[in-house]
């Protein structure tokens, strides 16, 4: 029976893959995001040809409500408002995401990301503050950040997009201005939220617990931040280290665009922490054979797309002496941002100038731009410093200042506003940072293959490395020695941006964690704080790999972070990790060992939820809301007419029936008695 039912089914619908939907997420004061009805939105399709053309939906067309095809070109602020406005025509959109990026370049982020959890406000000098000096990003439009009554997805230009047109063409396409004739091809769209209004509101239905398994409708943003020492630091005594002094090095890791589970970051996010983590590996060997004085201190934050969620928790904890470290302990900061140079040749260095009012912060401050500009020596590039009445680019820094004066620079590719056309956008990708390949090479050889991106990366490692070993107080005659490895950017890049299940990734990782490389880029958005993501685990054991060492020792053994069965207290200085290794030529079994490293995770789930501050000026707010099913499909559907016509004889032969059966079941003695037989 139900497989008749699954055909009837497959006759009637057209069930379309990979959607990727917009989704509702809430802070403290609003929500914003797409949201469908409770049993998906319905309408006839309309493949929108040019903002001229909208008078046909928002007016003039004969059958709505619309849901309207958008080709990548009509995504654009003027269209969506207009489109939002007459929200009771239009019962979705679908955008069809192009196999190129727009030249004319697209940010749905807004012009002043992250303007109100910065270190500028009406307390840290007021003419800094909202962009007041710099508009960091231009082009930002804003969608992302828009309420929107309709389910907006997002399909790619392949088999379903042609499938959807051949649809338009064949029913709904107007013909010399006639309207078209029934049946018409129309789609359902199902994305339907569970929450609703703002975070406090859908923070307070969570605790109301009337069954044995509530029903959870929203979700703190949230994963971990990966951070490691060059110098074994007790990570079970929390707090002030006495004598320790750390300079940290710091990256953000995630992105966004406006669609769920499409955040390929590669300029915002991925160009950075891919140059720390190979500057990391540098520096490995020289800290070891010529310790410096200070700690350096790799760390890469989550979430800082939204309202520094990773830095603030670490400062938080860092206040609280519920860190490795605290503030006090801290040297300086050096982040790096933006640094795809795009064929380029100079970066950019960004401080603070309001703390470096202060003689001994500005000191230390001119110190490291010297350390930066000497080594950036010999380089491909030049390093210039940004004016120094200009505030700081959105960094993870910011947070720091926030809490306490310290020396810190910012890297960047930009002297004023972002050159990023694509910030938080489907488009910041692999071909935005030029990572592209010769034709007919097969994905292993994509691997290794050096790009002219890896190169210009690598010498910007090379830099930050010889920069941050002088700045921890190492011998300048080691700089020569600290060179990064365009091998391994290399390889990063491809892994990050391209396909993250490649032979590399797959040698550096538990094999019970290989079911999480996929063979497209990694989506960096962060995601909600029920588990690690992607790049949160490929970075956690990329740093392991390239920072700590092998060391032989058994799998039970390394899994207790041991090294033997009597060892109790290497676990609080190094972690143990064992990973999957290489494959050998013509076997399939591969031989694993153990790495032992001090890389560790830190929580970045915003203080707010630990606080339970839903509405909170200081920390991040933001929550995503709980959804049942993501789906949408294609099929024809008859006149309003016909279907009435249908309704009403449905009806009548109801009725009739119900007669029928009251005149039998009435004369049912005559009709169904026997005759008797004789005596």
């Amino acid at each position: 029976m139900s497989s008749s039912c699954n055909s009837v089914e497959k006759k009637i619908y057209v069930h379309l893959n990979y959607t990727v939907p917009c989704v509702r997420l809430l802070n403290a004061t609003h929500q914003i995001g797409c949201q469908s009805s409770l049993s998906g939105d319905v309408g006839v399709l309309h493949v929108l040809e040019s903002e001229e053309n909208l008078d046909w939906v928002l007016s003039s067309g004969p059958n709505p409500p619309y849901m309207v095809i958008l080709e990548s070109s009509l995504f654009t602020r003027s269209v969506m408002m207009k489109l939002k406005n007459g929200s009771s025509r239009v019962a979705g959109i679908v955008v069809v995401a192009p196999n190129t990026n727009p030249v004319e370049g697209f940010s749905p982020h807004t012009s002043c990301p992250n303007e109100n959890t910065g270190v500028y406000s009406e307390s840290y000098d007021p003419t800094l503050a909202h962009c007041n000096v710099t508009v960091w990003n231009p082009l930002g439009n804003g969608l992302s950040y828009e309420e929107y009554d309709f389910p907006i997805f997002s399909l790619k230009d392949d088999n379903d997009t042609q499938v959807i047109r051949q649809c338009y063409l064949n029913h709904n396409q107007a013909v010399n201005g006639s309207s078209p004739r029934y049946p018409l091809c129309a789609m359902q769209l199902y994305s339907h939220m569970s929450a609703v209004t703002d975070t406090a509101t859908c923070m307070r239905r969570n605790d109301i617990n009337f069954s044995i398994s509530p029903e959870m409708v929203c979700d703190p943003l949230g994963d971990f931040n990966v951070w490691a020492s060059t110098r074994p630091l007790n990570n079970t005594e929390k707090g002030h280290k006495m004598w320790e002094k750390v300079v940290i090095a710091a990256a953000r890791l995630d992105s966004r665009s406006f669609f769920f589970d499409v955040a390929p970051g590669a300029e915002s996010g991925a160009s950075g922490f891919i140059t720390l983590l190979a500057a990391a590996h540098a520096l490995r060997n020289v800290t070891q054979e010529a310790q410096p004085n200070r700690t350096i201190f790799y760390t890469f934050f989550q979430g800082e797309t939204f309202d520094y969620i990773g830095s603030s928790r670490m400062v938080y904890d860092m206040e609280n002496n519920q860190f490795t470290v605290d503030l006090d302990n801290v040297h300086s900061v050096l982040e790096i941002g933006q640094v795809g140079l795009h064929g380029e040749s100079r970066l950019w260095l960004h401080s603070d100038p309001v703390s470096r009012r202060n003689s001994s912060v500005n000191e230390e401050v001119r110190k490291l731009i010297e350390n930066l500009q000497s080594a950036a020596a010999g380089l491909g590039f030049t390093v210039g410093e940004a004016g120094f009445s200009q505030p700081l680019p959105p960094s993870s820094f910011q947070r720091f200042l926030r809490a306490r004066q310290i020396p810190g620079v910012v890297i960047e590719n930009h002297q004023l506003n972002f050159t990023n056309r694509y910030y938080e956008s489907m488009y910041d990708n692999a071909e935005y940072l030029n990572v592209s390949y010769p034709p007919n090479l097969t994905p292993e050889e994509q691997l290794k293959f050096v790009t002219d991106t890896a190169k210009a990366l690598t010498e910007v490692a090379t830099m930050v490395a010889r920069a941050l070993y002088v700045q921890a107080g190492g011998a300048e005659n080691q700089q020569d020695n600290i060179n990064a490895d365009r091998q391994i950017v290399s390889q990063m890049l491809y892994g990050f941006l391209v396909r993250s299940n490649n032979s590399w990734f797959q040698q550096l990782i538990p094999s019970d964690l290989t079911s999480h490389l996929t063979d497209r880029p990694t989506n960096f958005y962060v995601g909600v704080n029920q588990q690690s993501s992607e790049p949160t685990l490929l970075v956690q054991y990329l740093l392991a790999n390239l920072t700590g060492s092998a060391i032989n020792i058994t799998q039970e053994n390394c899994q207790n972070q041991r090294e033997d069965e009597n060892d109790k207290e290497s676990k609080h200085m190094f972690t143990y990790m064992w990973v999957q290794g290489a494959a050998p030529p013509n076997n399939t079994k591969r031989e694993g060992f153990c790495v032992r490293s001090t890389v560790r995770l830190s929580r970045a789930v915003s203080p707010a939820f630990e606080l339970r501050d839903y509405t909170s000026k200081d920390y991040s707010t933001w929550t995503e809301s709980r959804w049942k099913s993501i789906k949408g499909r294609i099929f024809l559907v008859a006149s309003h007419e016909l279907e009435m016509l249908t309704l009403g004889v449905g009806v009548g032969v109801l009725l009739a029936s119900l007669l029928l059966t009251y005149i039998i079941s009435s004369k049912a003695d005559i009709l169904f008695s026997s005759g008797r037989e004789p005596t």
